[in-house]
C-alpha cells in the first residue's frame, strides 16, 4: 500500500501538470470505487471544472476543483494515479476510473485488486470522510513531536508497531516506515507502546521522520503495483534496512533480520540491535 512518502511524490508531480487544467468529462469503469456522491451525481459536480492543485492528507490524495468541490482519492493497496499528457498511451489492463482533460490529457485511477475509493466533498463535508476526519498529526507537521507521541502512548500496552500504525494516532505511516523507524531507533516492535521512555521517544520521532523524508527523496518504495504519478517506479526498496529482508544480514550488526506478525502484519526487525527488554 502506498505510504505518506509515496501519496507525497505522486502530489508533487499531479500538482505541477493538473494545476489549471479542466476536467472535459469523465467515465466510470467501476462505479462502486465511488463512495459518495451516487456516480452520475459525482460526473456532474467534477465535468467542466478547473483543478485548482493537488493536496495530501497521511496516504489520501486530494484533488481541490476551482468550484470548493474536493476529490478524496484512497489508493489502499494496489491503486495508483497516473497523468498522461495528450497524445500519449497508458498501457495498463486495471484502469477504473478516467477523468478526461481538455486538451487530450487523461488522468487514469488504475487499482488491480480494486480497494481503492474516491469521493467528492463539498466545503464543510470533510467529516464525511471517516479516516480524514479520524486522522492524527502527521510526520514532519508540527504536531508531531516527542511530546505527542509520549502523551498519545500513555498507558497503553498495544505494540509500539501497531501503535504507530494507527492512523488515529499518527497519519501516514504503514507497515514499511514503521519497520524502519522502529530499526533506526532501536526499539523492538512488540515493546508496550507506554513503556518506552522520554529519550526512546526522542529517537523514534526523529527516526519516523528521517525514514519519511528518506522515502519521498528516493522516489518512492516499489515492490509490486506502486506508480508515481507518470507510471515510474521507486527506489527506496534498495536502501531499506529491515523491511522485506528477513533471513539477511542486519546492515550494522550482521545478525540476520528475522520476521513475525503483529495485529496480523508483517513485521521485520533485528533481534540484535532491536532487543525486547530495555537496558538489554
Amino acid at each position: 500500500m502506498p505510504e505518506m512518502p509515496e501519496v507525497e511524490i505522486i502530489r508533487r508531480y499531479l500538482d505541477k501538470q493538473l494545476a489549471g487544467q479542466r476536467i472535459e468529462a469523465f467515465e466510470s469503469l467501476l462505479p462502486r470505487q465511488i463512495q459518495f456522491p451516487a456516480p452520475d451525481k459525482f460526473e456532474a459536480m467534477v465535468c467542466g471544472q478547473e483543478i485548482a492543485g493537488m493536496g495530501r492528507r497521511g496516504k489520501y490524495l486530494l484533488m481541490r476543483l476551482v468550484s470548493g468541490t474536493e476529490l478524496v482519492f484512497h489508493l489502499r493497496m494496489t491503486g495508483s494515479l497516473v497523468y498522461v499528457p495528450a497524445g500519449e498511451t497508458f498501457d495498463n489492463n486495471h484502469i477504473r476510473q478516467i477523468f478526461y482533460l481538455l486538451g487530450g490529457g487523461r488522468l487514469y485511477f488504475a487499482d488491480i485488486r480494486t480497494f481503492g475509493t474516491i469521493c467528492a466533498v463539498q466545503p464543510g463535508e470533510e467529516g464525511l470522510v471517516r479516516g480524514l476526519a479520524e486522522m492524527g498529526p502527521e510526520p514532519l507537521s508540527p504536531e508531531f513531536t516527542p511530546t505527542y507521541l509520549q502523551q498519545e502512548a500513555h498507558g497503553r500496552r498495544t505494540p509500539v508497531k501497531n501503535f504507530l500504525l494507527d492512523q488515529r494516532r499518527v497519519g501516514g505511516i504503514g507497515n514499511i516506515y514503521a519497520d524502519e523507524a522502529l530499526f533506526l531507533a532501536k526499539v523492538h516492535p512488540s515493546r508496550e507502546a507506554g513503556s518506552l521512555t522520554v529519550e526512546e521517544w526522542q529517537h523514534l520521532h526523529a527516526a519516523v521522520n528521517q525514514v519519511i523524508l528518506a522515502g519521498i527523496e528516493d522516489g518512492g518504495t516499489t515492490f509490486r503495483d506502486y506508480r508515481n504519478g507518470a507510471g515510474g517506479k521507486g527506489s527506496h526498496q534498495d536502501n531499506l534496512y529491515v523491511y522485506n529482508r528477513q533471513g539477511e544480514p542486519c546492515r550494522e550488526c550482521g545478525v540476520l533480520i528475522e520476521y513475525t506478525k503483529l495485529g496480523g502484519r508483517g513485521t521485520h526487525y533485528c533481534p540484535m540491535c532491536q532487543q525486547l527488554e530495555r537496558g538489554d
